[in-house]
């Protein structure tokens, strides 16, 4: 009894020490080479991604941050095979309301880089919203990808190495609406809300147009939260353009007070860039205008565009995707590139040289992140808005692509 007693104490000793030699050798063999357990967002296998969407969920551009949240969820799912994972490392997604406030906008990235600890920012629905934060993803030095905020000065005068765009900026809508009217002799007026996205924008097809060889007779703004257009549509009949060349964004449309003034009876013809689809529904009194989309679903022809509206349907009740949901789309298919070609590794220095000149399929064909601003140059769409049957408001039909090179806009940083 003795001898089988000392034997079990024996084997107890022995599990012991074997169970404190495996806990220290596993311990040593995950640190890193500071002696540091790699945790989210490092190259090692395992753990998880964080990426924090900013976005209107709420307020006048409620629908286009809805757009890109479908969109940036249908891109992860797309790029991932649906496996929601890359390089072994689990993806979540944290989504934030800046209700189109930019203070609002700075609250909500703070409390994701502090507190949700993300490894990338995706954002924002609105241009004052991503200036606003674009100094704390070189504070954070985390990656962030602008989708679908147009500024120019987002990758011109307030650029910083940690901003990617997918979306297009304001030059490169310029190009494409100047490409649709702008010619020798032509006198063009201008409208757009008094705020960054507006001025950017005229500034831009002023300079493209002007390029091209047309006048620009009259520069309008308003203000973004007015709903009666009178007094500045009025300047616009005064000063007799040829054409009313319109930027703008959000619920607060100027398209049925432009009808109400029957400005294309007087002979001005309107041109703008093809809205979302509740805004083409206020269109009517614009059937057969010559403008440019950013995107609309029948344009691009290509797989991951098929794939993107055949998906759409399946999960909202036959709805297609709409004007901001690929640039949802492309956001997270660049992220999942990226951190398929760093192999898991989400710190942003390492990231920067991966994503610069990174070319990625997206749902409007090929985008490369251009070197020196890290703007994404994409294919626009040349359209006429034409009446189809069986739908219920005027359909961006295609001329002509406009290819990435076609639409490049100027270096401004």
């Amino acid at each position: 009894m003795k001898r089988k007693a000392w034997f079990f104490l024996f084997l107890a000793f022995v599990l012991i020490i074997s169970s404190a030699c495996t806990n220290s050798d596993t311990t040593e063999d995950t640190k890193d080479n500071e002696g540091k357990v790699p945790v989210s967002g490092t190259g090692e296998e395992g753990g998880t991604i964080k990426i924090g969407v900013l976005a209107s969920l709420t307020g006048a551009l409620e629908s286009y941050g809805k757009q890109t949240q479908r969109g940036f969820d249908l891109g992860i799912e797309f790029a991932t095979d649906g496996t929601m994972e890359v390089a072994g490392k689990k993806i979540e997604i944290v989504y934030e309301d800046t209700e189109t406030k930019p203070e609002v906008a700075v609250q909500k990235a703070t409390k994701l880089l502090e507190d949700d600890e993300v490894d990338f920012l995706v954002g924002s629905s609105s241009s004052g919203d991503t200036l606003a934060v674009l100094p704390l993803a070189e504070e954070y030095e985390t990656i962030m990808v602008v989708e679908p905020a147009v500024a120019d000065s987002i990758t011109g005068a307030e650029f910083n190495p940690y901003i990617f765009r997918t979306s297009r900026n304001s030059s490169q809508d310029a190009v494409a609406g100047a490409a649709a009217i702008a010619k020798s002799g032509v006198k063009i007026a201008t409208f757009a809300p008094d705020y960054s996205f507006g001025l950017d924008g005229v500034a831009a097809f002023k300079k493209a147009a002007e390029k091209l060889g047309a006048e620009i007779v009259l520069e309008e703004y308003a203000d973004p939260a007015a709903t009666d257009f009178t007094s500045n549509l009025q300047k616009v009949i005064q000063a007799k353009p040829d054409y009313l060349f319109v930027v703008w964004a959000g619920a607060n449309s100027p398209w049925n007070q432009i009808a109400d003034l029957k400005i294309q009876e007087k002979g001005i013809k309107i041109s703008t860039g093809a809205p979302d689809i509740p805004a083409l529904s206020t269109m009517e009194p614009l059937v057969g205008m010559e403008g440019f989309s950013v995107y609309y679903h029948t344009l691009p022809d290509n797989n991951v565009n098929d794939w993107l509206v055949e998906k759409h349907k399946e999960k909202f009740n036959g709805e297609v995707p709409d004007l901001f949901t690929p640039g949802g789309m492309s956001a997270a298919i660049s992220i999942i590139e990226a951190l398929k070609k760093s192999e898991g590794n989400a710190d942003g220095n390492e990231l920067i040289g991966i994503m610069e000149g990174m070319s990625f399929d997206t749902p409007k064909g090929t985008m490369t992140f251009r070197e020196d601003d890290h703007q994404a140059l994409q294919t626009l769409y040349s359209i006429k808005l034409e009446k189809q049957e069986g739908i219920d408001y005027p359909v961006p039909v295609l001329i002509r692509e406009l290819s990435p090179e076609e639409t490049e806009p100027p270096i401004q940083n």
